[in-house]
């Protein structure tokens, strides 16, 4: 998406939502073909939790090392070229090991833990690790207040790092809940984003649904803004197949007795999505869809991969024009 000069030309704003590695690997697709200053990313904050008195962002923090180049290009998360003194040493100390912080990763939390505690709030701490990184994209927690994802499962109701990294998502999920949502206030930058004349599309980006997506939809105002909001609203599903490319989308989906089709994700973002993105695998199941489809590969194995669907993405939102007269129509 570049002009006859060779410049990234400008759609207008668009906003991201995002969560978890699929989330992240989007977004820096989306980063690399837009201007930088104009792309908006609001994070999945639900995962976020106490850990040895650190407060750990996952998700922000996942996204934060993509788009400064700085992760992990093997797991997706964390850093690159990590060490793990600080683990080995608290391990012969008898502390909690199965949430692994390496030594990088570590002064990320202990910084962020720091400013917290001093009176600074977390979309403040955020924008200023992600100006030091040389991030130009406004890169923002869903809300400053705390939000936690519940795990309800037949052992008991369980935190989610403790579901996800703990038990590996073995256990049943029964339900899940966002602890703190209702009253949580999202951020303002986002929802002057969504309401701005210049919003150009909205991302949901193929991140899993119910643990990442959904705590970002349980904010009130936000899906209200999301509804609202002008500029059409593509997502991508995360399904090829049937089946996640990575977590444990498709798992829960089974367990909360939910068909692992593309018309399922549709209808979960019911009310909200003007169109959904799927892979080539799945172009038989786009005529049953209840939106409007664009069929493309959407595995992002590389970072071509990665600003090509960025690219169909945002091609496919210009397709469908503002809400507004699509209404009218």
């Amino acid at each position: 998406m570049k002009d006859k000069s060779g410049q990234r030309k400008s759609l207008g704003k668009v906003v991201a939502l995002c969560g978890g590695v699929g989330g992240a690997k989007l977004a820096l697709g989306l980063y690399r073909v837009l201007p930088p200053d104009d792309l908006v990313l609001c994070v999945n904050t639900g995962d976020d939790f106490e850990h040895l008195g650190l407060h750990v962002s996952p998700d922000l923090d996942t996204v934060l090392y993509t788009l400064a180049g700085l992760n992990n290009p093997e797991t997706g998360w964390g850093r690159r070229d990590e060490t793990w003194t600080f683990m080995r040493a608290l391990e012969a100390l008898g502390g909690e090991t199965w949430f692994r912080l390496g030594d990088g990763d570590l002064a990320t939390h202990l910084e962020r833990t720091r400013r917290l505690r001093s009176g600074e709030s977390l979309t403040a701490v955020t924008r200023d690790f992600a100006r030091r990184l040389r991030i130009r994209a406004d890169l923002l927690p869903m809300t400053d207040d705390p939000v936690r994802t519940l795990v309800e499962t037949p052992e008991g109701v369980m935190p989610f790092q403790r579901y996800f990294v703990a038990r590996r998502c073995e256990p049943a999920v029964l339900r899940l809940r966002f602890d703190g949502a209702e009253p949580a206030q999202p951020s303002p930058v986002v929802i002057a984003a969504l309401r701005s004349p210049e919003l150009a599309v909205v991302v949901i980006c193929p991140s899993n649904p119910y643990l990442s997506v959904d705590p970002i939809l349980a904010l009130p105002a936000l899906r209200t803004a999301l509804a609202d909001c002008a500029a059409p609203v593509v997502a991508i599903s995360p399904l090829i197949g049937g089946q996640a490319v990575k977590g444990p989308t498709a798992k829960i989906m089974a367990e909360l007795a939910v068909p692992q089709t593309q018309a399922s994700i549709a209808r979960h973002y019911d009310g909200l999505i003007d169109g959904l993105v799927i892979d080539r695998t799945d172009r038989q199941d786009a005529a049953a869809l209840p939106v409007p489809a664009r069929i493309t590969r959407t595995l992002m194995n590389s970072l071509d991969d990665r600003e090509a669907l960025a690219r169909e993405v945002l091609d496919f939102g210009a397709s469908l024009g503002d809400r507004a007269t699509a209404r009218q129509v």
